[in-house]
């Protein structure tokens, strides 16, 4: 299958082009510079992979929590291509890339995902992994306090092994929280398109795959990403 993965949630740009067997990635972490950074990108990948867009199958979009313009940039990429080369988005928590990578990289069977949302606050997720080693969300993503105590066990009584994301960088006294955290923080901080392939093409086969003008980043704190009352006077 043909996919083109795009993620500007984080202080990391990434692009991943997969067509048939070949992968190839353009991942940098320049916080602030994705809107001049991304569609060179993309265009280099698709230029050494010599493909246009009209040879794809569909767009696997790392649809956040993140950045508020990060999340609209790489929505507003993937629309565009979308409708003009007729395709269909799948789009993935850009947390779940991070679980994605972590599993693929380090042993355990839980990781609780953290990135930062600013005001004293992160993004939250906790996956466990399936049998082909996948990421399989645990609950919804939430906006937590770094002072809370962190979740550190479901229904199961299975405990939270792995700690991934830039949340626990930014946030180092949330690690001293009682959560289980047996393996300890690993270093992959932000999503790499890469990693968005394989959940995309899981996406498309459960039939997740949606028309570009019903994509809606996930925000998670939507006060902050509504238009102002005062706006639409």
């Amino acid at each position: 299958m043909n996919l083109l993965a795009l993620d500007t949630s984080s202080n990391a740009c990434s692009v991943a082009l997969q067509i048939d067997e070949k992968i190839r990635v353009a991942h940098v972490v320049k916080p602030r510079e994705h809107t001049a950074l991304l569609l060179p990108m993309i265009e280099k990948c698709m230029s050494e992979a010599r493909v246009s867009f009209t040879d794809l199958d569909g767009i696997v979009l790392g649809n956040g929590p993140g950045s508020f313009i990060g999340m609209r940039i790489a929505a507003s990429v993937a629309q565009g291509i979308a409708f003009a080369a007729g395709l269909h988005i799948v789009p993935i928590s850009s947390l779940a890339a991070i679980a994605a990578e972590t599993f693929s990289s380090h042993d355990g069977d839980r990781v609780l995902v953290a990135q930062d949302a600013h005001r004293n606050e992160v993004y939250l997720a906790i996956f466990g992994r399936d049998d082909d080693g996948m990421p399989v969300a645990d609950g919804e993503v939430c906006l937590h306090k770094v002072t809370a105590e962190l979740p550190g066990f479901d229904d199961s009584g299975k405990g939270i092994r792995l700690a991934a994301g830039a949340g626990w960088q930014r946030y180092p006294e949330m690690m001293e929280s009682d959560a289980g955290l047996g393996a300890g923080q690993v270093d992959i901080l932000y999503p790499n398109a890469r990693h968005l392939l394989g959940l995309g093409l899981k996406g498309w086969a459960a039939g997740d795959a949606i028309t570009p003008d019903e994509v809606v980043p996930e925000y998670v704190r939507m006060t902050v990403a509504a238009i102002p009352e005062s706006a639409h006077k």
